[in-house]
Formats: C-alpha cells, structure tokens, sequence
C-alpha cells in the first residue's frame, strides 16, 4: 500500500502526540489514511462497520503503531457517539476524525427509488454529520480539532449521462450524497470555527481501490488516464498527503476548503 521505504522510523511525526478517528478504515483510502497517520506519530481508531476488514485491517497495521479497532456503524446516531466515547476512553481525547466511510463497494447505481436514495445519504453524508456531532463536543472542550470530509469528483460530474430515450428523473444517488458532503464541510467549518476547529474536505477521482474494481468496468479503469492533465491512474496512497496537511498545524487557518486530489480530472474554479 504504501511506498517502499516510506515506514515510521526514528523521526518526529507531523501528528505526535494525536488522536484520529478514521471511518470505514477497513479497507482502500480508509485503510491508506490509516497507515499514513501512524508513521506520522498519531494514535488511529478504525471505525468500521464490516469485522472481518477490520480484522485484516488491524494485521495490516501491526506494528506501524498504535491503533485500536471500534465498531461503527456511521448511520446509527448511538453507534457514532460510542465510537467518540470509546476513542475518548482509550485515548484520552479527539483531535482528528476523518469522515471516509461510504456506501459506494456495494452501491446500486441502477436504483432510482427514493428508499434507497434515502438509504444512500443516510451513510454518505448524514453519517459523515452524525460523527461529526459525537466528535465535535470532545474537539471544542480541547479548543482544537481537525475534521476531514470525503467527497468525489463524481459531485462535480454533473454532464456524464448517456444520451437516451427519457425514462425517469435518476436518483445520482452517490453524486448527490458527494455534493451534500461538500456543503455540509463548508456549514461546519462555519460554525466549529471559533473553538479552533478545521473543516476541510478531500474530492479524490476515481482511485483504484478494490470497490472501484468492483464497480467501475475494466473498459472505463483503461480510459482514466487519458481523462486527467497528469494521465495517470490514482492510487490510495496518492490521497494520504492531502490528508495529512489538513490534519496537521501547517493547515492551522485552513478551512472550508475543498480539495480534488485527481490528476487533474476535475478543475473546479
């Protein structure tokens, strides 16, 4: 997963001495920023929902530091503030939630119904708002916080519908989710502001990831170079940079801000 070389060593880490809490670290991106934050000196929670990812997470990141695996389930208001409760006890504090956790491994993009619409923000973006609030209280009571959204460049993809006889008006369930979340980092970093708290987000491109091999067919993986400036396929590790400035005091006066970590697929003004 990550570079050859790139393991924690005697150095000081850019995130000694801190907490983060990362949902659906399990596995892809989730399991990428996990393994950055730990050679950069910081203490992980896995908030997962899936056991067995968890289980193979945790392997994974045997003795690249201290981590500690919690149940979450980011669409159940007391299974977030448990998993806040649990860091806290562990730990001691909060002082990074990374909000990566999605419906998308086994999302539907041929369902239009408005159940599972609802279905799909209740992870992808209320869930990112539900840890947000079991998190925050903890962050302000410290006078420092650093919250990192995940969104995608799908939120940005608004002309990338085939052309055809008119059916029905689609759900793009995974792409409203992804421009909610954007909306969402801009309303909280407004608010959280004032008790020193950063809201920042992450729009990665189409990153290969086992649940875009699942989901994205081989024939459109093939083209993805060729849609971006840089023509080159994103891997995880590619994101854990972004990630680790926003978490960091280099991105102190940081906020609202909307990162798209693509190669260039997506040049929003």
């Amino acid at each position: 997963m990550s570079p050859a070389g790139a393991q924690k060593g005697d150095h000081m880490g850019r995130l000694d001495g801190r907490v983060a809490i990362i949902t659906g670290a399990g596995q892809g991106i989730g399991l990428a920023y996990a393994e950055r934050f730990l050679q950069e000196g910081a203490r992980v929670v896995v908030a997962e929902i899936n056991e067995d990812r968890a289980r193979g997470a945790m392997r994974h990141l045997d003795g690249k530091g201290e981590a500690e695996f919690v149940p979450t389930d980011i669409s159940d208001e007391q299974s977030t503030l448990g998993c806040a409760k649990a860091a806290k006890s562990r730990f001691g504090q909060i002082d990074i939630l990374i909000n990566n956790a999605a419906l998308y491994y086994d999302i539907d993009n041929q369902r239009n119904d408005y159940d599972y619409l609802r279905t799909v923000f209740g992870v992808n973006l209320h869930g990112a708002w539900l840890m947000a609030r079991a998190c925050a209280p903890h962050m302000v009571e410290q006078g420092r916080g650093r919250i990192i959204n995940q969104s995608s460049g799908a939120a940005y993809l608004y002309n990338m519908v085939p052309p055809g006889e008119f059916q029905e008006v689609s759900a793009f369930s995974y792409s409203q989710t992804k421009w909610g979340v954007v909306g969402l980092t801009k309303l909280l970093a407004g608010q959280l502001g004032q008790y020193g708290i950063t809201v920042n987000c992450i729009a990665p491109g189409v990153t290969m990831t086992e649940a875009t091999k699942k989901i994205v067919p081989d024939s459109v993986i093939d083209m993805l170079p060729m849609m971006s400036a840089m023509k080159r396929k994103l891997d995880p590790w590619d994101l854990t940079g972004t990630a680790l400035f926003f978490a960091s005091d280099d991105a102190e006066l940081v906020t609202g801000q909307v990162l798209c970590v693509d190669g260039g697929s997506v040049m929003p003004a």
